[in-house]
């Protein structure tokens, strides 16, 4: 499996656009036939901070999500909400095992 953390610190102003943009991105990315999972997290001392934990069962799906036009329209009005650009770190899931 293909997982990616994504780092992102929005305005303080857009969190609730930000939340609002997300859940759309998040809905569709669910029904994506490679994912395996798409987490929202917001960090509770820092609300202008979140982690997106994205799962999909390759590196191709995850690439493909990015070439979905949910994830091109969350891009696009998600971008000028942001302190710094986002930061997508990849891993490789070992345990549990596919």
């Amino acid at each position: 499996m293909h997982v990616t953390l994504v780092h992102v610190h929005v305005k303080p102003e857009h969190i609730d656009d930000f939340i609002a943009a997300t859940r759309l991105n998040h809905l569709a990315s669910v029904q994506e036939p490679g994912n395996r999972r798409f987490d929202v997290l917001q960090v509770p001392d820092n609300p202008s901070q979140f982690l997106l934990y994205e799962v999909y069962a390759t590196a191709e799906d995850a690439a493909a999500h990015k070439q979905t036009a949910h994830y091109l329209a969350w891009r696009d009005t998600v971008a000028d909400w942001m302190t710094q650009p986002r930061q997508g770190v990849p891993y490789k899931a070992l345990l549990p095992e596919a």
